[in-house]
């Protein structure tokens, strides 16, 4: 279909809730989106364009045809939304690519000495499983704790197997492991230990320990010490450990607390465990940037407790859940079990959440490489000056002068994010003895562009974008000087706001962009106006320098590198200063050093 035909297909919606299913040329379903009114929704893809965001853009221009299912309610249009992402995997849907569900613990009763393991589902294969719990990394910690605390191997031998094959391994000689290997203790021993330890998952703490007490008893009147001594630290290890401490170690958290947070390049979607107002365990996952923060937490939020099919009492969000209460609804009638969402404003749950966007944030900053971090930063400026392509070589140009005294300015060059200091070039400016900003600027992209022309060693590559020191005026002279000469690149000037920081670009035509508001663009401006301007301030007090040192001022007693300076700054040059008069001179200088500079040159004084 036409971008016309999908517009008028897209009108004739009705004004209905429903799903709606977007689809190439393969008829592959690239993206599934619900809305409370079809009509208004869809035909925003192909009306708006102007507002889309790039990978909206991309997904519009894949787009072939498109189907609707219309629903009884929104209720029931989110019910097929999540079921239809889940189904299609729509490429331009945001995706969770860790679908595995909530930890169980596993215990294939089946196999002669079984052996407890953490299972990311429970499925019906005849295995007892315990949970779902809160998190994978304390529920392994649970794992460890039971086998250290019931004397269990952790090898990986398989037994009856490996009995006798050979000699016990470290676990033993620490103590950690009753040497199962040896064939002693015996297989009913291992089995009277897993009831035990199953026992306990199920909160019979209590039970286990007396069994434990009656036993050592048992065996202190037998006469049989060494299994007394056994059973008693079993016993206590057990009692140590506390059914609380195992249990909330495992446990479901009753809140999660969600973090979302983006670097230049990469974003991450984290879930803190709560539980009884303790941090228990962490999740996230690393993403591709999402356009709509809002919609990404949303919809990953949605996707990660429907996959996983438990959810604590309590969901904290960052950001504001349009459908929230229909999540909620969606959420008890899957896991039968009432779960609130909210996105708190203060006191403790506003401290989750912010823990959890930090914890986000730090997982997304690591992960992203300093290139990556630059490509993002240079995508997010191409974004926002409308351009079609980032702009891999920048130059930037500032002009330096004091008075109208060696002008110069500087040519300063980012390829990729970064200064690319073997492209720097300095300008000494010609016949210009005024300041004169417009003038000096047009002499400079004058002369820089002649060279590019020209095709001459170190101009030969055209810049993607240029960067003015200046606001709209300075921008505006930079166009007027090379459009004549089929110039065409794009030319930003670079306000600066009172702390001399470059606030926003401006084009030529006067329409500022605010950079402020985001800070990799920010900060990637203003290292090339700093950057820029240091180059051209420090060739300015070069040549001034050597301007000064290197006169026969410098021969003149009483008269310093200051002064020099003074001098030069009001005649501009030592042959001005050598035709002054001595009251010309006594207006830069106090009487007896105008008077030394006056000797100097004429030899006497002269009160003409």
């Amino acid at each position: 279909m036409t971008k016309t035909e999908l517009k008028e297909k897209a009108l004739s919606l009705p004004l209905s809730p429903g799903v709606y299913l977007m689809q190439d040329k393969s008829n592959e379903v690239i993206y599934v989106g619900k809305a409370k009114k079809l009509k208004n929704r869809v035909s925003q893809y192909f009306i708006d364009s102007v507002t889309h965001s790039p990978k909206t853009k991309l997904m519009v221009s894949k787009v072939d045809h498109f189907d609707v299912i219309i629903a009884a309610s929104e209720f029931e249009a989110l019910v097929l939304e999540c079921s239809l992402i889940k189904r299609y995997m729509p490429r331009y849907n945001i995706l969770l690519k860790d679908d595995k569900g909530y930890p169980y613990l596993r215990l294939d009763q089946s196999e002669p000495y079984p052996v407890l393991t953490l299972a990311s589902k429970a499925r019906e294969d005849g295995a007892r499983y315990y949970g779902p719990y809160g998190g994978r990394y304390l529920t392994q910690k649970v794992i460890d704790t039971l086998r250290l605390t019931f004397k269990l191997p952790g090898c990986g031998k398989h037994f009856p197997r490996d009995i006798g094959r050979e000699r016990p391994c470290l676990n033993y000689q620490m103590g950690n492991c009753d040497g199962w290997c040896r064939g002693t203790p015996d297989q009913s021993e291992y089995r009277e230990r897993l009831e035990q330890l199953e026992s306990l998952l199920r909160g019979n703490y209590k039970s286990v320990a007396a069994g434990l007490r009656e036993q050592m008893l048992a065996a202190s009147e037998a006469l049989e010490f060494e299994r007394a001594a056994q059973l008693r630290d079993r016993m206590n290890a057990i009692e140590a450990l506390g059914q609380k401490q195992l249990v909330t170690a495992g446990r479901m958290a009753d809140t999660d607390a969600i973090g979302f947070a983006q670097t230049e390049a990469k974003g991450c979607f984290a879930v803190l465990h709560y539980v009884d107002g303790n941090l228990m365990d962490k999740e996230y996952e690393i993403l591709s940037l999402a356009d709509d923060p809002v919609e990404a937490v949303a919809t990953l939020t949605k996707q990660y407790y429907l996959t996983r099919g438990a959810a604590p009492e309590q969901i904290l969000l960052p950001l504001e859940m349009e459908d929230a209460a229909l999540f909620e609804e969606l959420l008890q009638q899957t896991l039968n079990k009432r779960v609130r969402i909210r996105v708190p404003q203060r006191g403790d749950g506003l401290r989750l959440v912010e823990r959890a966007v930090e914890n986000a944030r730090e997982e997304a900053q690591r992960i992203t490489t300093r290139e990556e971090k630059l490509r993002g930063t240079l995508e997010l400026l191409r974004q926002m000056l409308g351009l079609n392509a980032q702009p891999r070589r920048m130059e930037a140009y500032d002009i330096s002068n004091i008075s109208g005294t060696d002008i110069v300015a500087s040519m300063v060059v980012f390829e990729d994010g970064k200064p690319l200091r073997s492209a720097y070039r300095h300008f000494k400016l010609e016949e210009l003895t005024d300041q004169d900003d417009y003038a000096s600027m047009r002499q400079v992209l004058r002369r820089r562009f002649t060279h590019f022309l020209a095709g001459d060693k170190g101009f030969e590559k055209a810049p993607d974008l240029l960067l003015i020191d200046g606001g709209v005026n300075h921008a505006r002279t930079v166009l007027q000087e090379l459009a004549p000469m089929g110039v065409h690149i794009p030319i930003f000037g670079m306000v600066k706001d009172d702390r001399h920081r470059t606030r926003a670009l401006v084009t030529p035509e006067g329409d500022e962009i605010g950079i402020a508001g985001n800070q990799s663009v920010f900060a990637l401006i203003g290292a090339i106006q700093e950057e820029t301007h240091r180059f051209a301030i420090s060739y300015h007090r070069k040549l001034r320098s050597k301007r000064v040192k290197g006169s026969s001022l410098e021969k003149i007693p009483g008269v310093g590198e200051k002064r020099r300076a003074e001098l030069l700054k009001r005649f501009h040059t030592v042959s001005a200063v050598a035709e002054a008069t001595l009251q010309e001179l006594q207006t830069v200088l106090p009487r007896d050093a105008a008077a030394a500079v006056y000797r100097h040159f004429h030899g006497e004084l002269s009160t003409q």
